[in-house]
C-alpha cells in the first residue's frame, strides 16, 4: 500500500479545545525529512487548532473528504510552521499539484471578497507520525 504521501487528499482530523474531532480533507505531500506536510493559511481554524493541541489523525480521502475504504486512520503530531519548512511545503505542493495551486488560490481570493484578509498558503504544517 503507497504511504500517505504518496495519496492525492487525506482527511486531516484536529481537535477543538472541548475534543471534538474536526475532520477536513487537504493536500499532502512528503518532506525530506521524512514528514508530511501541507500549506494552509495563518488564518483557518486548523491552525488555530494545532496551537492548543498537536495531535491529528490522517486517512486517506477524497477531495470532499470521503475516507478511502480499506485504509485506517494514522495517528501523528503536527505544528505549524513558516520560514524555510514552509518554503520547501510550497515548493513541493506546486510540484505535486501544479496549476491545480493558482486555482484554489484564485478560489479563496474569491471566497473572501468583503470578509477582510485571508492569507493563502502562508504557513505550512508539518506533521510527524506516530510510531
Amino acid at each position: 500500500m503507497p504511504g500517505l504521501a504518496d495519496e492525492k487528499y487525506i482527511s486531516f482530523t484536529t481537535f477543538k479545545k472541548d475534543g471534538t474531532a474536526k475532520p477536513l480533507p487537504t493536500w499532502v505531500v512528503g518532506l525530506d525529512d521524512g514528514t508530511l506536510g501541507f500549506y494552509t493559511s495563518s488564518a483557518s481554524w486548523k491552525a488555530k487548532r494545532l496551537v492548543n493541541n498537536p495531535k491529528v489523525v490522517l486517512q486517506p480521502s477524497d477531495a470532499r473528504g470521503k475516507l478511502k475504504a480499506g485504509t485506517t486512520p494514522v495517528t501523528g503530531t503536527a505544528v505549524v510552521v513558516t520560514g524555510a519548512a514552509l518554503d520547501e511545503i510550497t515548493a513541493k505542493v506546486k510540484a505535486k499539484y501544479g496549476f491545480m495551486t493558482k486555482i484554489t488560490k484564485l478560489l479563496n481570493t474569491l471566497g473572501h471578497i468583503g470578509k477582510g484578509k485571508f492569507p493563502y498558503g502562508d504557513r505550512g504544517v508539518k506533521i510527524t507520525l506516530d510510531a
